[in-house]
């Protein structure tokens, strides 16, 4: 029997009252955050240590919602050793900070335009395929315990690409609507993960989409805020308040979600790049102090960048020979200020305390 979709999805943007009084007030809330956080982000030295350290925080996160789970340490080992045979699920992990890499180098070569192009760019690396938006019917949406359907989302390959593009056009026309950004990144959302475009993967891409907006709207220089581990800690009521709106039509208490999250997790943020500036500043003392003659702040980038470094990764960013860029491990493990480990045939080397704060904000969800 053929599947016929139990949502209309509506022009955008959505008719009725969006903007209540409940809704503005959690979006000042959430700007006053984000406003602080890139204020504070920016002191960070070399912003590539926060795309890097904390995308690969969002990618587990997020995977963690699709029930793909990793440890820490998986994940920081799969991603320094992609070739080697190594968990799958930290490979999806690997995957995803990929997809959101393709998805910002993206945004910055079309001068801020966030396209369906774009979008179809992130699922390729994501999934690992060459396909795009879903062209056959068939695609439904189970209850994970009951195995029923809870939305049928549009069937027709042309009905996808049609509102995928009304979609895209809604994201990039900063002239159609007089929303409040957050309140529009948090209609986006729903949209796109209404129109379910593609086979597999949309909750992550979705997720990608939240962050890669911020950035275009200015709101964030660099895509830091990554809202899944928000939304796992809230798992049900993010499913509940997603199809609460396809029912009833009622968006306040779906936009309170997404605003709060917004608002939390830049506050969550705040403080992690805080720990990590704090232990910037100590790094830097002591190899200073104790190291001068190795000392480089591209040295003290690189242990920042990579909490899981490597011998290659040092020769690279210092442009150093392999053998000093193995004594220069070699001496900073020894007086402590990483671990040296063995993978086979490689040794590498982890910033624990780094690590360690990376655990501490997860433990603190």
């Amino acid at each position: 029997m053929a599947l016929k979709p139990t949502y209309t999805i509506p022009a955008l943007p959505p008719s009725g009252a969006i903007e209540t009084h409940a809704v503005l007030r959690e979006a000042a809330r959430a700007h006053r955050y984000l406003a602080e956080l890139k204020g504070r982000a920016a002191a960070i030295p070399n912003q590539g240590i926060l795309i890097d350290t904390l995308s690969l925080q969002e990618a587990k996160a997020s995977s963690e919602i699709e029930n793909i789970v990793t440890t820490q340490d998986e994940m920081f080992q799969a991603s320094l050793f992609p070739d080697h045979p190594g968990s799958p699920a930290a490979k999806e992990v690997a995957l995803y900070r990929d997809a959101l890499r393709c998805g910002f180098d993206r945004l910055r070569e079309q001068q801020g335009i966030l396209s369906n192009n774009a979008i179809i760019a992130m699922f390729r690396v994501l999934k690992r395929t060459t396909g795009g938006f879903r062209n056959a019917p068939g695609t439904a949406l189970l209850n994970e315990a009951s195995g029923h359907i809870v939305y049928v989302p549009p069937q027709d390959g042309t009905d996808v690409v049609r509102q995928m593009t009304e979609l895209e056009r809604f994201i990039n026309d900063d002239d159609q609507s007089d929303l409040d950004p957050l309140v529009k990144m948090a209609i986006i959302h729903h949209q796109f993960e209404s129109i379910h475009p593609f086979p597999d993967g949309n909750g992550r891409i979705g997720r990608i989409i939240n962050v890669l907006y911020l950035t275009r709207q200015g709101l964030l220089d660099i895509p830091i805020l990554y809202l899944s581990r928000a939304i796992t800690a809230r798992k049900a009521d993010y499913y509940r308040l997603l199809q609460t709106v396809r029912e009833t039509g009622e968006w306040e208490e779906w936009l309170i979600y997404m605003l709060r999250a917004v608002g939390d997790t830049a506050r969550e943020t705040l403080d992690l790049i805080e720990g990590i500036r704090g232990l910037m500043a100590d790094y830097k003392n002591r190899l200073r102090t104790d190291h001068p003659r190795i000392y480089s702040q591209d040295l003290l980038n690189n242990l920042f960048r990579h909490p899981y470094t490597r011998i290659e990764y040092v020769q690279q960013d210092l442009n150093v020979t392999r053998q000093t860029a193995a004594r220069y491990l070699d001496q900073l493990a020894e007086a402590g200020l990483l671990i040296k480990h063995q993978s086979g045939r490689n040794n590498y080397y982890i910033n624990t305390p780094l690590v360690a704060l990376f655990s501490d904000e997860e433990r603190s969800i």
